[in-house]
């Protein structure tokens, strides 16, 4: 469950990151398929909760490179 808190917690802090720092990004979270799960009711997991931060952090990194 630590783990679990630790992820929810990073990625808390750079969603609000992104909010702040990028709110052009931000407003296209709210719409990319990759942040909205293709499952009705998602298995919530570790796994699960790092592919989603990864995904931020791709998301921040494409949006500084263009």
């Amino acid at each position: 469950m630590k783990r679990e808190q630790e992820l929810l917690q990073q990625i808390t802090e750079l969603t609000y990151k992104i909010e702040t720092d990028y709110p052009e990004l931000y407003e296209l979270l709210l719409e990319d398929p990759s942040t909205i799960p293709s499952m009705e009711h998602p298995k919530i997991n570790p796994k699960v909760l790092q592919d989603y931060l990864n995904t931020l952090k791709q998301h921040i990194e494409h949006h500084k490179t263009n």
